[in-house]
């Protein structure tokens, strides 16, 4: 019986001494990543006003939301090219600089003179901070793959991905109020500062989990052994060999795999669901439903947090699966799926005859989103073990195809319609298209190998 206990007790005497300085860096990644989509929400929560002093249509305005789509699009693949080639802390940090420098940017759009002038200087800027966001989400899953072992990735996947609703929960209300009270400039110049605070933290803060002075040589050893990928952004690679150039043929891996496609057209509906929500969802509170700014702010939060909360749900789901001994491929797809149906709610809003009924739709529908947002911790079980940085810059890239069709045909719809009914529906079927793409395309997920010399 004594040894029987003696076992038992191993385990836990053992986690108490591997340490969890891990967590302090999944912390630190999802602080950022609240930031990081607080700024590009920006313009949604200010858009009815600056609308009003520039004279944008909502096509117009639905074609400067669009450029942030283009340019975060245009620039995944380098900045996963740049992330694999010079390392997470020195190009995130670096993005994290600019993007804030952008986001203060957009509040002086109105020094230049005439209406023509500030609304190019918006699109520019918006088209800017994308371009130099697009190393973020790749350099999360980076971080992960390299801080986390195989059966933590879906949590902490879904941890640093659900910050985008915390974004809305705290920031939303917040840049309402300052939108009210001191006028929209105040909103952009407020973000960007906070974006500067954040980017010492980082800097002083991300180090290689080797060569971390905080990582105890236990939590380095258990993490390697069950699948971190601990010397991933070491000066010379893990068996010492220096960063190669990789091979057009090398590359094309990431573009013929029927697998990692579904992973990309996932990624793509997911994503549409996310800029509406970030880009037209408070604009048609207010058009629409006729809500004032403050309480929009205050609704908008609503959604958000069942976001959230499918989120994390989805990824501890994930991981506890594979716990139980499922196949990895079964465990990222079953919140996957179950997400998808719940998304599809969104089609049901242009039917609802009160702000409460539209609320609840939406909410489940962003629940749903959040249970299905599992597609980080999938890349980082699937993609090239040498290509972690690529492979999440392609995967984001094709993602956030959706973030400049979605805006523009929003913004058309409306305009043409008067409505955001068929707006709705639209958005809302991407949920469908999602799960034929796991469903049917994907196959059993697995790690893909670059092809030998």
């Amino acid at each position: 019986m004594k040894a029987f206990d003696m076992t038992a007790a191993k385990p836990a005497a053992q986690q108490a001494r591997i340490g969890h300085f891990r967590y302090a860096i999944l912390g630190l990644i999802f602080c950022i990543t609240v930031l990081n989509y607080a700024d590009r929400a920006t313009l949604s929560i200010a858009g009815t006003f600056v609308a009003r002093d520039l004279g944008l249509t909502p096509a117009a305005l639905g074609v400067v939301f669009s450029a942030f789509g283009w340019a975060y699009a245009i620039g995944q693949i380098p900045g996963g090219w740049l992330l694999d080639r010079f390392g997470a802390r020195r190009v995130y940090g670096a993005s994290i600089v600019l993007w804030s420098c952008f986001t203060m940017a957009q509040g002086a759009v109105s020094v230049f003179g005439s209406v023509a002038a500030a609304t190019t200087a918006l699109f520019v800027m918006r088209f800017m901070l994308g371009l130099v966001e697009s190393p973020a989400f790749p350099g999360n899953a980076r971080v992960v793959a390299a801080w986390f072992p195989t059966a933590e990735r879906g949590t902490a996947s879904a941890l640093f991905n659900s910050a985008q609703y915390l974004a809305v929960v705290i920031f939303t209300p917040l840049m309402a109020w300052l939108t009210h009270r001191f006028g929209w400039h105040q909103v952009f110049f407020f973000m960007g500062a906070l974006g500067i605070v954040a980017a010492c933290i980082w800097f002083a803060t991300m180090r290689e989990p080797a060569d971390h002075p905080r990582m105890s040589r236990a939590e380095l050893d258990y993490i390697a052994e069950r699948g971190a990928l601990v010397h991933l952004d070491s000066h010379l690679g893990g068996r010492g060999h220096a960063r190669r150039r990789f091979t057009r043929r090398e590359i094309a891996v990431l573009f013929k795999s029927r697998m990692l496609w579904a992973l990309y057209i996932g990624q793509y509906c997911i994503t549409a669901l996310t800029y509406f929500f970030i880009t037209w969802f408070p604009i048609y509170l207010v058009k629409e439903r006729g809500m004032n700014i403050m309480t929009v702010g205050l609704v908008a939060a609503l959604p958000a947090i069942c976001g959230f909360s499918g989120g994390v749900l989805g990824g501890a789901l994930s991981d506890w699966l594979i716990r139980r001994g499922v196949p990895m491929s079964a465990a990222r797809k079953t919140p996957f799926m179950i997400g998808m149906v719940l998304a599809t709610a969104l089609i049901g809003a242009p039917f609802a005859t009160t702000d409460t009924a539209v609320v609840v739709l939406v909410s489940l529908a962003f629940f749903g989103k959040g249970l299905g947002a599992i597609g980080w911790a999938v890349l980082a079980d699937v993609a090239p073990r040498e290509m972690t940085g690529l492979s999440g810059g392609v995967f984001n890239g094709i993602g956030n195809v959706a973030g400049i069709v979605t805006p523009i045909v929003i913004g058309f719809v409306v305009a043409t319609t008067g409505s955001f009914d068929r707006a709705l529906w639209f958005v809302g079927a991407h949920g469908v298209v999602a799960m034929l793409a796991y469903g049917l395309l994907a196959g059993r997920f697995r790690r893909i190998e670059l092809p030998s010399a």
